[in-house]
């Protein structure tokens, strides 16, 4: 199951919240994607990877990024 997080036009830190609550809902094989326009996302992103690897159970196999819709929008996949 994909569960798609549209954060755009958001502004910090709002898609890293909503974020946060979909990977800690998340069940195992699920993906969540988040779709996001603030350019600040990708690294909190990948703050809060480290911050969730540290501190949840759960086991964040793959992260991808692809760049879509606009220039400076960002796509991120996250499989558990």
């Amino acid at each position: 199951m994909t569960q798609k997080i549209d954060a755009i036009g958001l502004i910090c830190p709002e898609p890293i919240m909503l974020l946060h609550r979909a990977i800690h809902e998340a069940n195992p094989g699920e993906v969540i994607e988040l779709v996001a326009t603030d350019p600040t996302s990708e690294k909190d992103v990948e703050k809060l990877l480290i911050l969730c690897s540290r501190t949840s159970k759960k086991n964040i196999r793959t992260v991808r990024l692809a760049e879509i819709l606009e220039k400076d929008s960002s796509c991120i996949h996250l499989n558990f």
